[in-house]
C-alpha cells in the first residue's frame, strides 16, 4: 500500500495554542528533573543528540507535530525525521534524529511522544481497514466521534492511514439523521427545512435505515444518502435502487464496520464506507527517545 504523505497540515495559528497548553500542563512551573541536572546552558556547550525508535510495528504519524512541539521550546533544536511520513515501521528502526540544548529535548520529549504515539496508532489501523478493500471503487472516510480537542491531530493521522476526511464539524455539511428525521415530522419535512435555509453549495445528507427511508429520500431529493446499520443484503438492493434514480447520488455505507465486515460492504458497490473505528478502537504505537552520547 503506498504511503499518504500528502496528509494536509492544519495551519500552526490553530495548533500551537494546543502545543503551549500541553506543554504548560507537563512542565507547570519548571522540569524539576532537567533542570536540577542541567543547571545551566551556555551557547559553547555542544548540542545533545537523541533519537526516535520504534518500539512495535507500525505506521508513524505526526513528526511535523513533534518538530514544532520542540520548537516552541527552543528554536535551535532540529528535529530531522529519518522516514516519510507514514511509513510503515518495524521495531528498533530509527525514525527521527534530534539535536538541540539537552533541556528543550528532555521538557518537550513526553508531550511530542505523546502525540506521535497517539497518532500512528490511528493511522496503523486506519491503514488496516484501507488495505481490506483497497481494490475496490470505495473509499474510507472518519467521523466526528474524536477527542475533544484533537480533532484535527486525530483526523490528520486517518489520512495518514489512507482514509478520507468526513465533515469537520457540524458546519462542513449538511447531514440530517434519525433524531433531526423525527424533530422534522419526517424524511421529506427535514430536507424541505434545510433547502431552505442552507447556503449553496452545501450538500444534503440523509441517513437511512430502512428501504423505506431510501425511497423517500430519492424523492425529495437528497444529494448523498447514507446506509445506516444495514444488512449486507439490505444494502445489496438500497445501492441498485439508488443508482437506477440517479447515478451521481454518493452512497454511504455507515455503523457496524470491522475489519471482519468491511470488505463485504465494500463488494454492495457503495462509494464510501464511514467508521469511527481507527480513531476509537486504536491503541497507541510504542516510540522512546534516546539521548546518545
Amino acid at each position: 500500500m503506498a504511503v499518504n504523505s500528502q496528509a494536509a497540515l492544519p495551519p500552526w495559528i490553530v495548533l500551537d495554542p494546543l502545543f503551549q497548553g500541553w506543554l504548560l500542563e507537563d512542565i507547570g512551573r519548571g522540569d524539576r528533573t532537567t533542570s536540577a541536572i542541567y543547571i545551566e546552558e551556555i551557547e559553547e556547550d555542544p548540542p545533545a543528540r537523541a533519537e526516535w525508535i520504534v518500539k512495535e510495528p507500525g505506521a508513524v504519524a505526526g513528526l511535523p507535530f513533534a518538530r514544532r512541539i520542540f520548537s516552541l521550546l527552543d528554536s535551535r533544536v532540529e528535529f530531522t525525521p529519518t522516514i516519510v511520513e507514514g511509513e510503515y515501521c518495524q521495531p528498533g528502526q530509527v525514525v527521527a534524529q534530534i539535536k538541540g540544548p539537552v533541556n528543550a529535548l528532555l521538557s518537550g520529549e513526553r508531550v511530542a511522544l505523546n502525540v506521535v504515539m497517539r497518532l500512528s496508532g490511528i493511522a496503523t489501523l486506519t491503514r488496516k481497514y484501507v488495505e481490506k478493500i483497497a481494490d475496490l471503487p470505495v473509499q474510507l472516510v472518519d467521523t466526528r466521534k474524536t477527542t475533544p480537542g484533537l480533532r484535527l491531530l486525530e483526523k490528520y493521522a486517518t489520512q495518514v492511514g489512507g482514509a478520507r476526511n468526513h465533515r469537520m464539524g457540524l458546519d462542513d455539511a449538511v447531514m440530517i439523521k434519525d433524531n433531526h428525521i423525527v424533530a422534522a415530522g419526517g424524511i421529506g419535512g427535514a430536507i424541505a427545512r434545510v433547502r431552505s435555509q442552507i447556503p449553496y453549495p452545501l450538500t444534503v445528507e440523509v441517513e437511512t435505515e430502512t428501504l423505506k427511508d431510501v425511497k423517500e429520500a430519492l424523492e425529495h431529493g437528497a444529494d448523498i444518502i447514507m446506509l445506516d446499520n444495514m444488512s449486507v443484503e439490505q444494502m445489496s438492493k438500497a445501492v441498485p435502487l439508488i443508482r437506477q434514480h440517479n447515478e451521481r447520488i454518493s452512497i454511504e455505507a455507515s455503523g457496524n464496520i470491522t475489519l471482519e465486515t468491511i470488505r463485504a460492504v465494500g463488494e454492495t458497490g457503495v462509494d464510501y464506507i464511514s467508521t469511527s473505528a481507527p480513531i476509537t478502537r486504536s491503541t497507541w504505537l510504542d516510540l522512546s527517545m534516546k539521548i546518545r552520547g
